[in-house]
């Protein structure tokens, strides 16, 4: 499984900053209509200076990592800022180069080149194939790669490998990797053969002649090489590093550039996605836990990895120096300081073939039934708790061999930890146990109520005795003439408080078949002080057929036989079930009221119910 690695050497950071570089591009005059030279100009290698807009006597400074002019060449270029950080991919890690600024600054010919001076994107290919052709063949690493490359054009991500295909989605993985399902990774062996397929994809890029440009990029294009190095020998190990090279599509003013209909279209996307990038920006240097936009526009989206992400990046930021892109070049500064205060995070991703074998022979030692993983197991745990089929569901011993097993795997995990690392898992284990003896407890209690609430059923449904004898249980005992009605209508009225609501329904089964209590029990069954007079329609062995026929489902019906009785659903089921698994059959059928949740009222309400379906049947 692919996982992260900390970097071994010392020269590689665990934390990488962007690097930024500025690139002048020359002064065109053809394109100064008043004649007003330059509004820019560069200091040294690694500072300019542009005239302040708001005084014209003074100038605004900036410090970049490295600063080109405009007799700069390719070569000075892509040694001096892309060229240092190509290594780290044939190690398994990203790096990530991407040109920025306004339409018409020199963008795509710093990413593209020409045939004569080449750019970034075909010397860093070349560069790859180098650095994979230098490496020693006695290090025991065999090298691939593949080549990919995409278009974000109105927010849609298309293969230009694959002009055909539709619109891509953009994935994450665990490891915060971005992934594109179905983008096209064709592997190539030489430079040569990376010409042979780059070349007629540039050409499935969109591009259209506006007012400031002749061939205008109207998307951004990302080109990904895959580098991935298996070793030969155990443990197999694979590392996969990747190198985004991006050409980003320039922020335009449609007063100046004179879009319109699809152009204007075209344009305000490009706008938006760049504006979303700028929001990034400032959201990952605002300190705060503020919420990062990656995911409001495709490009933020792809470029998550190089902004704030896992990746070695570097930023080129081409600008104008004809004061009719003053404020272009003065956005692009300001958006380039801001740029270089970001902080990625890179890292290696390996996977190892045999990982998934030691750990099963690891875990295999530490104790067979140990090895099972820990949520799984509080998963099965919780429900065979809800369950409730099988009285070992409500009773836990602590000798349980899982227990122990866990337990010796816990000791042996402790020896083999360093000795800064014992206090925290001795506490964690005191915790576990301390919980252990909670819950220990918990269930002793249960099972001691339950058993008194059992012996306290059979002794109600044997003598008609309350469970829990007080102050007013003589006056239940005392017999009860008919013609001291008063006197036993305040014997009866304690019952309503303090007798279990099973005994009521008892006690409501008695005055059907007694007529001398029958003003008795008039007083006592029903729970909500109303009169059940649909009883008194039926005759009295249909009565109680259908109540014997209820009974007989209760005590051997399925689940689903269970639910459907009406009023019983599925959680009322499960609970009928566990307390006849524990209990046994119901004696009478109001010995469901013993049930959790079903109330003196409830049970009324669901014998009516089955009783009257029944007959409607």
């Amino acid at each position: 499984m692919a996982q992260r690695v900390a970097v071994p050497d010392g020269a590689n950071k665990k934390t990488s900053r962007v690097r930024v570089a500025v690139r002048l591009r020359p002064y065109m005059d053809n394109q100064d209509e008043k004649d007003e030279g330059p509004c820019v100009r560069g200091l040294d290698s690694q500072n300019l200076e542009i005239i302040n807009w708001r005084n014209a006597t003074e100038t605004v400074k900036y410090h970049f990592d490295a600063f080109h002019g405009e007799q700069t060449t390719q070569q000075e270029v892509f040694v001096s800022s892309v060229k240092p950080i190509l290594p780290h991919i044939l190690t398994g890690q990203n790096a990530s180069v991407f040109a920025y600024g306004p339409t018409g600054a020199g963008k795509t010919h710093t990413m593209m080149g020409s045939s004569d001076q080449p750019g970034v994107i075909p010397r860093a290919v070349s560069e790859v194939f180098k650095l994979v052709k230098a490496k020693d063949e006695d290090e025991g690493w065999d090298y691939s790669i593949g080549m990919s490359y995409l278009e974000i054009y109105n927010e849609k991500v298309l293969d230009l490998l694959s002009p055909s295909s539709q619109d891509l989605p953009i994935r994450e993985d665990k490891d915060k990797n971005i992934l594109i399902p179905g983008l096209t990774l064709t592997t190539i062996s030489s430079f040569s053969d990376f010409d042979k397929h780059f070349v007629p994809a540039s050409l499935n890029r969109t591009t259209a002649s506006t007012k400031l440009n002749q061939r205008s990029s109207r998307s951004h294009a990302v080109l990904l090489i895959k580098v991935v190095r298996t070793q030969r020998a155990l443990p197999h190990r694979q590392q996969t590093g990747k190198l985004y090279l991006i050409d980003l599509a320039g922020s335009e003013d449609n007063r100046r550039t004179g879009n319109q209909g699809i152009r204007l279209k075209e344009s305000g996307a490009i706008n938006l996605s760049l504006f979303t990038l700028s929001k990034v920006v400032d959201s990952l240097n605002s300190g705060t836990a503020v919420r990062v936009p990656y995911r409001d526009s495709k490009l933020t989206r792809l470029l998550q990895d190089s902004l704030g992400g896992s990746a070695h990046s570097v930023m080129i930021t081409n600008i104008a120096p004809e004061y009719k892109y003053y404020f272009d070049t003065f956005n692009a500064l300001n958006f380039a300081s801001k740029s270089k205060l970001i902080v990625n995070k890179p890292f290696t991703c390996e996977t190892v073939a045999v990982l998934p074998v030691k750990r099963a022979k690891e875990d295999h030692k530490a104790g067979g039934s140990g090895a099972e993983p820990q949520k799984k197991r509080h998963k099965d745990d919780r429900k065979t708790e809800q369950d409730g089929s099988s009285p070992s569901a409500h009773f836990y011993s602590p000798s349980e061999p899982s227990v122990m097993d866990r337990l010796v795997a816990l000791e042996k995990l402790m020896m083999n930890c360093q000795d800064k690392d014992k206090l925290s898992m001795l506490s964690v284990a005191q915790s576990r146990k301390e919980i252990q003896e909670l819950k220990e407890k918990q269930r002793e209690f249960e099972s001691k109520a339950m058993l008194f609430s059992r012996l306290a059923g059979e002794k109600s449904s044997a003598k008609q005795e309350p469970a829990f004898t007080n102050n007013s249980a003589p006056l239940q005992r005392k017999q009860s003439t008919a013609t001291n009605a008063k006197k036993q209508q305040a014997v009866v009225q304690p019952l309503q408080v303090f007798q279990p609501l099973q005994q009521l329904a008892v006690v409501k089964k008695q005055s059907v078949c007694v007529k001398k209590e029958r003003k008795i029990s008039d007083e006592v069954e029903p729970p909500d002080g109303k009169e059940n007079s649909w009883e008194s329609q039926l005759d009295t062995s249909v009565l109680e057929h259908s109540r014997q026929k209820i009974l007989h489902i209760l005590n051997t019906g399925s689940l689903k036989e269970l639910k459907g009785l009406q009023q019983i659903g599925d959680k009322k089921a499960k609970l009928i079930l566990g307390w006849r698994e524990i209990h046994g059959h119901f004696i009478n059928l109001e010995d469901v009221v013993k049930v959790e949740g079903m109330t003196g009222k409830r049970f009324s309400s669901f014998v009516k119910a089955n009783i009257l379906s029944a007959m409607g049947k």
